[in-house]
């Protein structure tokens, strides 16, 4: 069966009082390398069946990979049966209807192929040369996915997503391996992507290490590029879900109920949002959950997503919400959108232009490690890696000690003394799991170095 005669027949053969059906059909391709030298490169493919069925209130949940035909009628009955013997689902709605079908809900599935590489090989290759002839070593991996997935409801909803998914991350090394520095793209289809700036840029980030300057922990002027600060609103979107908030369990709940929605969070004029329709990160323009959590529900399966602003001017605008939720809280039903972009006012200026207006402060490649510490303050922590340099008069002069840093993305919000031009970007922690995200450069005056890290 096709991905569509899939979500059909498993609609049919439902016997509860309503059905979803979720089919994902996905493919990557990848490029390996180590030491300038390509290591391994492959295609794979994969197929994933969700049923949630409901009966009553009740819902059950099953999800399979690779179903084959005969084996469809097992996973439905497997799905219904769990949804009899549960428990009454507190975000229990009528499901979704009345939305206008995809029009490409009967269109093949389109994989990914190893020539999503065809450009961008030759010049990989170009780069390895390059940085053999300046003593350097080049690690990481290239990677595109292509996920497409078929959405069916028991209420009429056909819908359908196609998300390309790109990312590049880049490591590169001295020759003696004590020196390194990395940076990562996100990207679309390959075609966007300059492998010689990216390695000219890990070079300059080598020459600056050849002079090491220890500094003790303490707080520190620190700019933060757009990658770093990816992965820290990353965590404070992640975070920042209604039901936590009104039970009073996060740095959002408001002190004697409810939230902080309304509240002033930051100085400067930032703004966090996200759009399913935003150039070159484009995402589903619809909820697809594929079960129930604080912040999703299965019922809202279907529901229309648009342009949400979390916070606007530093002001908290909204949180992640069900319908259920936004019943409990009294404000907009605003599901989780797959993309994040922070701006500031007036475009801002660029990192190096930021670098070159510092008197003494810190550079930061980029943060990894991180785990919440406190979830009241959204307190974090985390380790710098791969680089921290040492800014003096507009020039950086040398790299400087690993740090630990303990911070809030909250509370940074309220300290920022400059927000950058933005740009896409790639998180380094969490890029796993989140790649779309348009990010600026910051400055913040006192950012909490810790303690002396040993990592390199």
């Amino acid at each position: 069966m096709t991905p569509q005669e899939m979500v059909e027949r498993a609609l049919e053969l439902s016997r509860n009082d309503g059905c979803v059906v979720l089919v994902d059909e996905g493919s990557t391709a990848n490029l390996r390398f180590a030491g300038n030298t390509l290591t391994t490169n492959g295609v794979a493919r994969s197929s994933r069946l969700t049923v949630i069925s409901i009966a009553g209130e009740g819902v059950g949940v099953v999800s399979r990979a690779s179903v084959r035909d005969e084996q469809l009628a097992d996973v439905v009955a497997a799905a219904d049966a769990a949804a009899r013997d549960a428990q009454p689902a507190e975000d229990a709605r009528s499901l979704v209807e009345g939305v206008p079908a995809s029009s490409q809900w009967d269109a093949d599935a389109r994989p990914t192929d190893i020539g999503v590489f065809e450009g961008f090989a030759p010049a990989l290759g170009e780069a390895f040369a390059a940085a053999e002839a300046g003593g350097r070593k080049l690690y990481g991996f290239a990677e595109h996915s292509f996920t497409t997935t078929f959405l069916g409801t028991s209420t009429g909803v056909r819908l359908r997503h196609d998300q390309p998914t790109g990312r590049m991350e880049l490591n590169a090394k001295s020759a003696d391996l004590k020196r390194s520095a990395w940076t990562g793209v996100s990207t679309q289809d390959f075609t966007d992507v300059d492998v010689a700036a990216l390695d000219s840029s890990l070079a300059q980030r080598l020459e600056w290490a050849k002079t090491r300057v220890d500094l003790p922990a303490g707080r520190y002027e620190t700019l933060l590029p757009p990658s770093a600060v990816a992965d820290l609103m990353i965590y404070l979107f992640w975070s920042s879900g209604a039901r936590d908030a009104l039970d009073g369990r996060s740095v959002f709940s408001k002190p004697g109920g409810g939230t902080r929605v309304g509240e002033q969070l930051g100085t400067l004029p930032v703004t966090l949002s996200s759009d399913p329709a935003a150039p070159g990160i484009a995402c589903a323009p619809f909820v697809t959950a594929h079960a129930s959590s604080r912040q999703s529900s299965v019922f809202d399966n279907g529901l229309p997503l648009g342009p949400t602003e979390w916070i606007k001017d530093g002001r908290l605008e909204a949180l992640l919400q069900t319908r259920y939720s936004a019943e409990l809280s009294g404000l907009a039903v605003t599901p989780g959108i797959d993309n994040l972009i922070m701006t500031g006012a007036g475009g801002g200026r660029s990192l190096e232009e930021m670098i070159a207006s510092t008197q003494h402060g810190l550079l930061v490649t980029c943060l990894w490690y991180i785990r919440e510490v406190d979830p009241q303050t959204l307190l974090v922590t985390g380790l710098t890696r791969d680089g921290v340099y040492l800014v003096e008069h507009g020039e950086v002069v040398g790299e400087v000690t690993n740090f630990r840093f303990n911070e809030s993305p909250v509370d940074l919000l309220g300290r920022l003394t400059e927000v950058g031009a933005s740009e896409r970007t790639l998180p380094r922690e969490w890029n796993d799991y989140f790649q779309r995200t348009i990010m600026p450069p910051v400055r913040v005056p006192d950012f909490n170095m810790s303690t002396v890290s040993q990592a390199s």
